[in-house]
């Protein structure tokens, strides 16, 4: 899913510039970072290097982390007009992660169970 805004990623290996971009356009980050690398030695270490550096620097840094994008502009919104978050929606939220964590507990054990599977079938 493509972000609306461009930020760096606090996922990133150097300054989150690529994991940005690549985030943004929904691209592969590792085919980003090799034209990235290609790219500043091409034009040369030093300038390549401090057009990266301009980038971390003025690109700004993603407002939340392990939310999606909406939400957490839209917690900053709150918090920039003074609105604190109720109780309904401090419930509604632990529901939302809750489910989250079943739905990869799940996903972990059926790859499990399908291992679990391959290998006794291998063994008979």
């Amino acid at each position: 899913m493509a972000t609306k805004k461009l930020y760096r990623s606090r996922r990133g290996k150097l300054f989150g510039v690529c994991q940005g971009i690549a985030d943004w356009r929904d691209l592969p980050v590792d085919i980003l970072r090799a034209i990235v690398a290609v790219s500043i030695i091409v034009t040369g270490i030093f300038p390549g290097i401090i057009i990266y550096a301009l980038v971390a620097l003025f690109l700004p840094l993603e407002p939340g982390y392990g939310t999606s994008y909406e939400e957490s502009e839209e917690r900053e919104n709150d918090r920039s007009k003074g609105h604190t978050r109720t109780r309904e929606d401090l419930r509604e939220t632990f529901e939302n992660l809750k489910r989250k964590v079943q739905g990869m507990e799940e996903e972990i054990f059926d790859k499990e169970r399908d291992w679990d599977q391959r290998f006794h079938e291998d063994h008979k």
